[in-house]
């Protein structure tokens, strides 16, 4: 199974090019898609998943063409959109069970023991009679997966799925993804780069509506070895200068003092000792490159 996009553009009303020719293959297993907001990352989700047209392009899954084909398309897909309603005064039993005759699940035995094990699967088996108006944030989110897992899908999209959870709920939920089958395209939408180094064997950053990077996490974390030095400063005109005569990838608060992470080919001294690279440094180095003119 692969999901290839060739081309795919979106210029909204308001004059916003959210999707500049853009172009992926995504294979099998996990794939994250970076980006910050703004990037194009929920408007791609949000044409995969057959709700919105872009203006140019294709994407075919299989030989299924997305566009065209989309009740083909929408059963073969389970999708967690960034937010998703859900009705609170019933159950998640209850809702489950709804979702899943919407989704062609007619036989009550069979409806019941798929609905029974995903609840299981979700860890949600103990509150599957409380009302979902009563489930918190990671709660919630981990019944979105439970109902984008109903009937077998091909095709599974998530978008921003970890945003606003706290870190225990954040764990449950992306070991949660991590147990979802490799016969599976699933796609792994987000701004927070930890939750694609945990997960996703392929990434691709996108920024302004166009691919900026595509590759393993460990592949691009190699072109970053022995390239990122970091150094403590305490003043603001310190880390002035550092801006002007470095690529400065990052800064963060530490001890009090400001953590300066800059990209070098070699050795800056003045102070600078070498340090790991992380996928962080790709994300923000990546974001931070001039962006490739499209031609219109």
């Amino acid at each position: 199974m692969a999901l290839r996009i060739t081309n795919l553009s979106k210029t909204y009303g308001n004059g916003v090019k959210a999707l500049q020719n853009l172009s992926l293959t995504i294979g099998n297993n996990m794939f994250g898609l970076l980006g910050p907001n703004g990037a194009g990352k929920s408007t791609l989700m949000r044409t995969i998943a057959t709700l919105q047209e872009p203006d140019t392009g294709e994407i075919f899954l299989d030989d299924v063409n997305v566009l065209k084909e989309k009740d083909k398309v929408r059963g073969l897909l389970g999708y967690l959109p960034q937010e998703f309603g859900v009705y609170p005064k019933m159950s998640a039993l209850d809702m489950l069970d709804h979702l899943a005759v919407m989704k062609g699940i007619t036989h009550s035995g069979q409806r019941r023991e798929i609905v029974d094990a995903l609840l299981q699967q979700t860890n949600l088996w103990d509150a599957r009679k409380k009302n979902l108006g009563g489930y918190s944030g990671g709660m919630k989110q981990r019944f979105g997966i439970a109902q984008a897992l109903l009937a077998n899908p091909k095709l599974i999209i998530v978008d921003e799925p970890t945003a606003g959870l706290d870190p225990a709920e954040r764990n449950r939920f992306l070991n949660l993804l991590g147990s979802i089958g490799r016969d599976t395209v699933v796609i792994l939408s987000t701004h927070i780069v930890g939750d694609v180094r945990e997960l996703c064997p392929r990434m691709a950053v996108i920024a302004g509506g166009q691919v900026l990077l595509e590759g393993a996490p460990e592949e691009t974390l190699a072109t970053l070895h022995g390239r990122i030095f970091s150094k403590l400063v305490s003043s603001q005109e310190e880390m002035t200068a550092i801006g002007e005569g470095y690529t400065v990838v990052s800064t963060q608060l530490s001890g009090g003092k400001h953590e300066v992470r800059v990209y070098a080919e070699s050795d800056p001294g003045e102070g600078f000792t070498p340090v790991e690279q992380n996928l962080e440094d790709v994300y923000f180095l990546t974001i931070k490159q001039p962006r490739p003119a499209v031609a219109a």
